[in-house]
């Protein structure tokens, strides 16, 4: 432990340690409980490294192929086991390279610490070698940020920082300390933050907001509910279920909230969205009230605010004040944790049915079985399509896969399609859309979940974004099961130049390298896939290996993914075709 206590009827006495400022750092992540972190050396950060290297019985340091790829990785790490994914790198390009993955999880609410070396105290502003602003630079996208350039600050900002991305709304943070502060000695202890002035990161429940909810709700005839990440952040998913259960309301999920209730739940009405399902987007223009939980009524979700949801009353239940209102009016704000406030909903609800109104997504379900979903998964063209791999993963997977997915089609076709019996099982990148998110960010999952399958879904495109990541999985020995549907495309900008450009396919078809061969130089077993009827065996092989193993199927070229709201469209406007 960092800190000592001796203890007798009359005395309680704190022994510290003097150690240095890098070596604190290295006891501070171990104290919060930090098993590994993801990471790439350099000049201003080595001192934490040469402390890493005697502390590696406690914490495994995973070395990225780019620092990007680390953040994604500690993102993975963290969305599916629930605690901060922590990344580390050096000052100037080392510190930039990590911004993409930062703005990710901040959009996201991704609980994230990256600690970055930065040159001496006295250079500071000099332009020094490798001398970037970064607390400067990565303001806009971090829930809190640091800069570290005496040892003595260390354990206070290092706890900080972990509360502050864990609690309420998490989110990352960045510390970023200077060599000299890494060098220097200190007196060493270390106490968990617990608490931060001004900062409420969970606002008090009102009692009767929860009351005006359930009024609501219990007088409502056509009641429809959005949830969203939130539920599955604040552990909600089983009271969720019994609220959607005793209300009989049927519920519908955002990219993000996918898998906190299983797919084949009777209530279940799927996707919102651009790409979602049919029924609950034209349906929210009908229904009287609208439930929203954990979702921040994002414009992929509402297509133009102007015609979205008009007739209905609005619930808002929410942690993060700044999103009521934000974008939809609301009539019921119900601020708070998701958990606690629907187990305090769920006694004030009475027992329904609305079983017409549950038919009427039936019935909207049908019409786009018959004119989508039919011919994805069972289509009569000879080209592979997209849907088809995911019909055979959840063969294989019973749905029990955690998905992991990169950006464009298939991520698109990987959210409808995916079987998911347990929560935490869709992890990909929701608001800032990163490409290359897929395959970094599930070494991260596998790593935090060894026991669970993990599968990346990439498109040919994103997958190149950070294909040197393959090399960590070798490293690693991580069984991450890697797939990529290859059209030779960048498929969803493809899709885009079809429908509203005339087909004019401007830098968007790409000349792909022997995907097969880049694996196994990286050691992966790797096999590729031109034949519908060579699909199946494939995907089995996969799956059963013990091992990290490569797909590659090459699918339509001009596949496209629908339903699909236009830009600017109304919810109400989606399109089957």
């Amino acid at each position: 432990m960092a800190t000592q206590t001796i203890t007798n009827k009359e005395t309680s006495i704190k022994v510290t340690e003097t150690i240095s400022g890098s070596e604190a750092i290295v006891r501070c992540l171990i104290e919060e409980g930090t098993e590994i972190i993801y990471g790439y050396p350099g000049g201003a950060i080595m001192p934490v490294y040469d402390e890493l290297f005697k502390y590696q019985d406690k914490i495994h340091h995973v070395l990225s192929r780019h620092e990007q790829g680390a953040t994604h990785s500690a993102q993975g790490y963290a969305r599916i086991s629930g605690k901060v994914g922590v990344a580390i790198a050096t000052s100037g390009p080392g510190a930039t390279n990590l911004i993409t993955g930062i703005a990710d999880a901040q959009i996201d609410s991704t609980p994230m610490v990256c600690i970055t070396g930065q040159v001496f105290s006295h250079l500071l502003g000099s332009d020094a070698f490798q001398e970037t602003d970064i607390v400067g630079i990565s303001t806009p996208v971090t829930k809190w940020n640091c800069q570290v350039t005496k040892a003595e600050d260390i354990p206070a900002v290092m706890a900080k920082a972990f509360f502050i991305a864990k609690s309420g709304r998490p989110g990352p943070v960045l510390v970023d300390v200077t060599k000299d502060a890494q060098l220097e000695k200190l007196d060493f202890s270390y106490e968990k933050c617990t608490k931060v002035r001004s900062y409420n990161p969970i606002p008090k429940t009102d009692l009767a907001s929860l009351e005006d909810a359930s009024r609501l709700i219990n007088s409502a005839k056509k009641p429809l509910i959005v949830w969203g990440q939130g539920v599955i952040l604040s552990q909600a998913e089983e009271v969720l279920k019994s609220v959607i259960e005793k209300s009989g309301i049927p519920a519908a999920w955002t990219i993000l909230g996918a898998s906190a209730i299983p797919t084949s739940h009777p209530l279940n009405v799927g996707m919102v969205g651009m790409h979602g399902n049919y029924a609950p987007n034209k349906l929210t223009n009908e229904c009287d009230v609208l439930i929203a939980i954990g979702m921040r009524f994002d414009d992929r979700v509402t297509g133009t605010l102007a015609t979205y949801a008009k007739q209905a009353k609005v619930i808002h239940f929410e942690i993060d004040p700044a999103e009521i209102d934000k974008n939809v009016k609301t009539d019921v704000a119900v601020l708070g944790d998701a958990k606690t406030n629907l187990d305090l909903l769920l006694p004030l609800l009475n027992e329904n049915t609305h079983s017409d109104w549950c038919h009427k997504f039936t019935e909207l379900y049908n019409i786009e079985y018959d004119k989508v979903i039919k011919h994805d998964l069972y289509p009569s063209t000879k080209g592979i399509r997209m849907a088809e791999v995911l019909k055979e993963i959840n063969i294989q997977s019973k749905g029990n896969a955690a998905i992991v997915t990169d950006v464009g089609q298939h991520q698109m076709i990987a959210c409808r399609y995916a079987e998911f019996n347990k929560t935490k099982s869709n992890i990909t990148s929701g608001g800032l859309g990163t490409m290359g998110f897929g395959l970094p960010a599930a070494i991260g999952a596998k790593m935090a979940a060894p026991e669970r399958e993990v599968v990346s879904i990439s498109g040919d495109g994103g997958y190149q974004m950070t294909i040197q990541e393959l090399g960590t999985i070798f490293q690693q020995k991580a069984a991450v099961k890697v797939v990529v549907l290859n059209n030779d495309f960048l498929g969803m900008v493809r899709q885009w130049q079809e429908l509203f450009f005339d087909r004019r396919y401007a830098s968007t078809e790409m000349i792909n390298p022997n995907f097969v061969a880049i694996a196994e130089g990286y050691y992966i077993k790797a096999k590729k896939v031109t034949k519908r009827e060579e699909l199946a065996d494939a995907v089995a092989e996969m799956m059963a290996s013990k091992e990290a193993y490569f797909l590659e199927v090459c699918v339509e070229k001009e596949g496209n993914v629908f339903p699909m709201i236009p830009t600017g469209a109304s919810v109400s406007d989606i399109r089957l075709e």
